[in-house]
C-alpha cells in the first residue's frame, strides 16, 4: 500500500460490495486481451509514442455485446458531438435509448447495493421510478462544459463515458469499452501506459495511460477501469457522487488503492475517475 493511502473504510467496504457484484465484468484472456507496451516516464509532460500496437489485441464482440447493458451502453456512444461548444440535440430515439440504459442496469445487483446503500443514507428516493429520474438527471441533463460555451453542448455521461475535445485536448473519456471502439476504427493512437493498477497482475484492471485521438487531439494522463461493466462504473460513480463527502473518495477495492474523483456541475455530474494510487 502507498504510504500516503489512508483508504475510506466505509466507502471501501460498500464500493468493494459493488466489485463483487459486478457478475458482468470482462474477463482478460477469456472476453479480451490488453498489450501494455512501453511505460510513459513522466505522462505530464512527455510527448513520444511508446506503443507500437494497439492497447487492446482483441475482444471478444459477439458474447460482450450481446450482454444486455453492454449493448444498450454501445448504442449510447455515438449519440454526441465531441467538440465542446457545439450544441447537443437528443432526439425522441437518443432519448428512448438513455431510458432503456437505465432501466437495464437499475434492475442489475450492483445498482440495487448502490441504491439500497444510497437510500440509507438519505441520498436517493426509495422509489425506483424517482430514482431512475434521479440517475437521468445527474448523468444525461445537457448543460454547458464551461462559461463561454453558448450552448448546452455536454453531459455527465457523455464526458466520462463518451469522451469530449476542446481544441487540441481530450477531456473525460475515462471507459474501456469507448477506448476499445475507438481503437478497433483508427480513431486512437495509444502511447503507453503510466500506472498499471497492482504489480503482481498479468492483466490490470485498472490503468492510467496516454493516448491521441481523432484529429491529433491529445490525452496527456487518463486512467480507466479495464474490463468493468458498464453498470458497476455508473453504479460507482453514483454512489461517490451523491453519498461521498469529498470530490476525492480513497477507497480499497479488491486489492486496488483507488482515489475515485467526483466533481459536480451544478446538478450533474461533470466529470468522475478512478485515479489509481498504486506506486
Amino acid at each position: 500500500m502507498a504510504s500516503n493511502f489512508v483508504p475510506d473504510p466505509e466507502m471501501s467496504e460498500i464500493c468493494s460490495k459493488l466489485w463483487d457484484l459486478d457478475v458482468n465484468r470482462c474477463e482478460p484472456g477469456v472476453d479480451y486481451d490488453i498489450d501494455l507496451q512501453g511505460y510513459v516516464t513522466s505522462a505530464r509532460f512527455v510527448r513520444g509514442d511508446y506503443a507500437r500496437c494497439n492497447l487492446f489485441s482483441w475482444l471478444d464482440e459477439d458474447k460482450v455485446f450481446e450482454r444486455e447493458t453492454y449493448k444498450a451502453f454501445k448504442n449510447l456512444l455515438n449519440n454526441y458531438e465531441v467538440e465542446t461548444g457545439r450544441p447537443e440535440e437528443v432526439t425522441a430515439e437518443e432519448q428512448q435509448e438513455n431510458c432503456r440504459f437505465i432501466d437495464l442496469i437499475v434492475d442489475t445487483d450492483v445498482m440495487r447495493e448502490a441504491h439500497q446503500y444510497l437510500v440509507g443514507k438519505g441520498k436517493a428516493p426509495e422509489d425506483e421510478n424517482a430514482f431512475k429520474r434521479l440517475l437521468y438527471d445527474i448523468w444525461f441533463r445537457l448543460y454547458k462544459r464551461s462559461r463561454e460555451d453558448r450552448h448546452l453542448d455536454s453531459s455527465g455521461f457523455e464526458h466520462v463515458f463518451v469522451g469530449e475535445t476542446r481544441q487540441q485536448d481530450v477531456i473525460g473519456f475515462h471507459n474501456w469499452l469507448q477506448f476499445y471502439l475507438q481503437e478497433k476504427r483508427g480513431h486512437i493512437d495509444y502511447r503507453g501506459y503510466f500506472r498499471r493498477g497492482t504489480a503482481n497482475e498479468d492483466s490490470p484492471r485498472l490503468i492510467t495511460l496516454q493516448f491521441v485521438w481523432k484529429d491529433g487531439q491529445e490525452k496527456p494522463i487518463g486512467s480507466s477501469f479495464i474490463g468493468t461493466s458498464p453498470e458497476f462504473e455508473m453504479a460507482l460513480y453514483t454512489l461517490v457522487f451523491l453519498a461521498g463527502e469529498h470530490s476525492k473518495v480513497p477507497v480499497l477495492i479488491s486489492d486496488y488503492e483507488v482515489e475515485v474523483v467526483c466533481y459536480r456541475h451544478g446538478r450533474g455530474i461533470g466529470t468522475a475517475y478512478p485515479n489509481s494510487m498504486c506506486d
